[in-house]
């Protein structure tokens, strides 16, 4: 439950201005190893707001939206969306800026609509959040979020200040009650519910082809000579047949190889297809286990390659951790689905109404 307070109140705070913090529905899982999204704990990451105009009502010129009353003005849109774009303006190429600033103006009335009908709707049914609830999801939020950030940071980018972000996640927390209440949410997944998801959804459950191998690397040098780059193949050569002759391989690697894996005796861990440069590649998923091969030239240098373990492709068992995992999966999806029916009922009982947000 902790995992759901904080995960999408950051999605929308950091990543909310790029205009891609929205799912349309839950994603399948990867394997096992991938969740789907957390049911919203924020209003502001949620799918489907209402963007189209009340029954025929009029809005003035300087009001962009109004829900039930409570209205937002082109001001404050401005505001929010120049906010926004100042975040990501570092990154935004500029032939994608006005395509961007539209659907960030789309984005922050949807958000208002959402939160609007959220707010109203846990405060109406006596929902609460305690102090105790609210530094508890600060603090996980704080824990999760990514290197170099802390929430300092994540106040400053999003303008809130730290009152600001207290109220977010509060009303997340209480966002988060109100799917919990909710009987088909409370029902925890069946057995035959998961072994159907693992039937139905056998080509997310394959485990791919990997190696584990360890290498040294003897560097090239950009723009070298053909001098130059045949004293390198030598070298590595003469390394190759220092194992050949019983050389221990990691401590070889760590005396002479220009790779950062020598700190581990040039240990590259697992990886699968696609993850290292192609000559690399070819050579490491089709050695024997413990040879040592003919040199491998890459872009990078020449390459001493030893595969320790390989992993042929295969599928994953529908043992116990497995159906540990599905099991969370479909409890995560009942939110998601849980929230949107909630989402969507507030909106047919709504009077909403959307001017000329460009």
């Amino acid at each position: 439950m902790k995992r759901i307070v904080w995960t999408l109140i950051v999605a929308a705070l950091l990543a909310g201005a790029s205009g891609c913090s929205r799912t349309d529905e839950t994603p399948l899982p990867r394997g096992v190893n991938e969740s789907p999204p957390a049911v919203a704990s924020n209003p502001a990451a949620t799918p489907e707001a209402a963007t189209t105009a009340g029954a025929g009502k009029r809005l003035p010129t300087d009001i962009v939206v109004e829900v039930d009353g409570a209205r937002m003005t082109r001001a404050q849109l401005d505001a929010d969306v120049q906010k926004r774009m100042a975040a990501l303006s570092p990154s935004l190429p500029p032939e994608q800026t006005a395509r961007m600033t539209g659907m960030i103006r789309k984005q922050v009335v949807d958000d208002f609509v959402l939160r609007v009908l959220m707010t109203r709707e846990v405060t109406r049914l006596g929902i609460a959040a305690t102090e105790g609830e609210i530094e508890a999801a600060l603090a996980e939020m704080g824990r999760n979020l990514p290197a170099g950030t802390g929430l300092d940071d994540l106040m400053k980018r999003s303008g809130l200040g730290r009152e600001g972000l207290r109220k977010e996640v509060a009303l997340g927390i209480k966002v988060n009650k109100l799917v919990e209440s909710q009987k088909h949410v409370k029902t925890p997944p069946t057995e035959k519910e998961v072994e159907e998801f693992y039937r139905r959804n056998q080509d997310k459950f394959k485990i791919p082809e990997a190696v584990h191998a360890r290498h040294i690397l003897v560097p090239k040098k950009e723009g070298e000579d053909e001098q130059a780059r045949l004293t390198g193949k030598k070298k590595a050569e003469k390394l190759r047949q220092q194992l050949l002759d019983g050389k221990d391989f990691g401590e070889l690697a760590k005396e002479n190889s220009a790779c950062p894996s020598k700190e581990q005796g040039g240990d590259l861990g697992t990886f699968t297809r696609g993850q290292m440069t192609k000559p690399f590649e070819e050579a490491a998923f089709s050695r024997k286990e413990k040879e040592i091969g003919p040199i491998v030239e890459t872009e990078y240098g020449f390459h001493i390659i030893q595969v320790l373990e390989h992993h042929q492709a295969r599928a994953q068992q529908l043992d116990h951790n497995t159906k540990l995992r599905i099991a969370g999966y479909l409890k995560e999806r009942k939110k998601y689905e849980a929230f949107n029916r909630i989402v969507g009922q507030l909106k047919e009982k709504a009077h909403i109404a959307v001017g000329d947000i460009s």
